[in-house]
């Protein structure tokens, strides 16, 4: 299969340095998404983006360089990157059970400059945060999860979640930060549908906050939805943003969504390894190596956007073609992922290309559970 690439916007000059399979981050396309996720919020001020997608203190440092200071992490290890790469705002939007709670306290203690905090939807869940506080000698902040209908975690509003809040604000050492919800069910491929979901669903939330703010419980931070939703919230200036995807972006999302103007950034080098039959190729890109937790396709490959996934293995994905023989053993095929998060994760390390060149490798750090705490 001869095609001529040199001018695709994934093709790079020294490809052949590039062991596959391997993740490849094309540094244009995340400038162009960071400075969208800005426009659309209007400033930096408003964002605080999930780290969960990308994990690289590379990118926790770019968003710093550009206004962006608040982060929202999903593991004490990203939340630790977030801190050692220049973030000064950083919640850990999980609650603490377990050992966990304490880590956060000892990066609190590590980082006394930084502003830390957590999610609470339950009283044991403020026990446990405040005793570790409390033992360590720091101040953590902790908003009140909210559900939005989705069911994951979350207390719905009502009396049980003002007591909850109030708890938080009267325990010595934990400050009431404010209140969260994240509406990650609203996916829905129509824009209009995804406005009156989120609107309906967010109704509740804000009737309950000025409840709360009647009753004296100031609410000074309003933390609201995902990457589909991202949008429809920035049109409220009430809400901060934390949109995670929209770093990289992925099929998934860019063929539900094409309203919201990202450009896949991460893409899977990967490389015909057999060719088993008159209508298959085998590649080296397996479960190991691209997300698995969604049926095929799991990624889409540019130069082959038909191709057919056959099946796959830890380190193999056969796939059906026309004519088998177009094909080099050897050749480089370049994958977009379905869902980029869970992809990023199986990676040690990314390669950064820069002007059709691989320029450096950034170690995924925050893939492990756990740096240093």
């Amino acid at each position: 299969m001869t095609q001529d690439l040199s001018h695709a916007w994934y093709h790079i000059e020294n490809e052949a340095e590039i062991a596959s399979p391997a993740l490849l981050l094309f540094r244009d396309r995340i400038e162009h998404n960071l400075r969208k996720m800005i426009e659309i919020a209007g400033g930096p001020q408003r964002l605080r983006p999930h780290v969960k997608t990308h994990k690289l203190g590379q990118l926790i440092q770019r968003q710093v360089e550009l206004g962006i200071t608040k982060f929202k992490c999903s593991t004490i290890a990203e939340v630790e990157m977030t801190a050692a790469a220049g973030g000064s705002d950083i919640m850990l939007a999980m609650p603490c059970v377990g050992p966990n709670a304490h880590r956060l306290a000892l990066l609190a203690a590590r980082y006394p400059q930084i502003s830390f905090s957590t999610i609470a939807d339950d009283e044991d869940t403020v026990r446990l945060i405040a005793a570790a506080a409390q033992q360590h000698g720091v101040n953590i902040g902790v908003y009140l999860e909210l559900d939005p209908g989705m069911g994951r975690t979350g207390i719905v509003p009502g009396e049980q979640a003002k007591f909850i809040a109030r708890s938080i604000r009267d325990t010595p050492r934990l400050r009431f930060a404010g209140l969260h919800a994240y509406d990650g069910h609203i996916h829905d491929a129509s824009l209009e549908t995804r406005r009156q979901r989120c609107e309906a669903c967010f109704e509740p939330i804000l009737a309950f906050r000025k409840e709360l703010e009647g009753e004296g419980l100031v609410v000074n931070e309003f933390v609201a939805g995902g990457s589909p939703t991202f949008a429809i919230h920035a049109q409220h200036a009430d809400r901060t943003l934390s949109p995670g995807t929209t770093v990289l972006w992925d099929f998934g999302y860019g063929d539900r969504h094409p309203d919201l103007p990202f450009l896949p950034a991460a893409v899977l080098l990967t490389r015909v390894i057999s060719k088993p039959g008159h209508d298959r190729i085998t590649v080296d890109l397996g479960h190991k190596s691209v997300a698995a937790e969604n049926p095929h396709p799991r990624v889409r490959f540019e130069e082959l956007p038909q191709a057919l996934a056959l099946m796959q293995s830890e380190e193999h994905l056969v796939l059906e073609v026309e004519d088998r023989q177009r094909f080099e053993i050897g050749q480089a095929l370049h994958g977009i992922p379905l869902h980029v998060c869970p992809t990023v994760a199986l990676h040690g390390e990314a390669v950064v290309i820069d002007n059709m060149q691989a320029t450096e490798r950034w170690p995924i750090l925050a893939r492990n559970r756990k740096i240093t705490v």
